[in-house]
């Protein structure tokens, strides 16, 4: 078992996966767990989680997604969705246009670190048809999907991408 800082370096962008792996119950419900428990305003979890495995559905998702057919050769692909009503219900406007927003690519930032910590791959996708990934997965209203995350066992490790230096991106004060 890798520690965080391993695991976090060997977090890459898996687009090829072992189509005779299916992900194990277990381990994708440990995953959910370790999404569902990452902070959260007021600890509202303003999120919902969309699980499917159904290729049908994949299909039509990576279709939804402009061809990005890894969405089909992952088993398991995650749909977040941010939940702005119930943000608003203690916070307001701001809850609703921020901090749902906010829990939800948290609790999926965290799934991607568990699918990693589980000897797994994924990659988050954001490129998508709002209302068509509402319309596949028949989303109740007032839901917003942001990011889908396909995950399986990797069939290839893509090559670690540079990174900008710190003094690029922190301002010390």
């Amino acid at each position: 078992m890798w520690d965080f800082f391993e695991t976090v370096r060997h977090r890459h962008s898996v687009r090829k996966y072992q189509p005779d792996m299916p992900v194990e119950t277990e381990k994708l419900h440990a995953i959910l767990e370790m999404a569902c428990a990452a902070p959260s305003a007021g600890d509202l979890q303003s999120y919902r989680i969309v699980v499917t495995s159904d290729p049908a559905e994949r299909e039509a998702l990576a279709q939804a997604s402009r061809g990005q057919s890894y969405i089909t050769e992952a088993p398991v692909c995650l749909v977040f969705c941010a939940d702005p009503t119930r943000s608003a219900t203690a916070f307001g406007e701001r809850g609703a246009k921020l901090y749902a927003l906010q829990d939800t690519t948290i609790a999926a930032a965290y799934a991607q670190l568990a699918i990693v910590a589980a000897g797994m791959g994924s990659i988050w996708i954001g490129d998508f048809e709002e209302e068509r990934v509402r319309e596949i997965l028949q989303l109740e209203a007032g839901l917003t999907p942001l990011a889908l995350l396909s995950l399986g066992y990797p069939a290839e490790l893509p090559e670690p991408s540079p990174r900008r230096w710190l003094d690029e991106v922190v301002t010390w004060r």
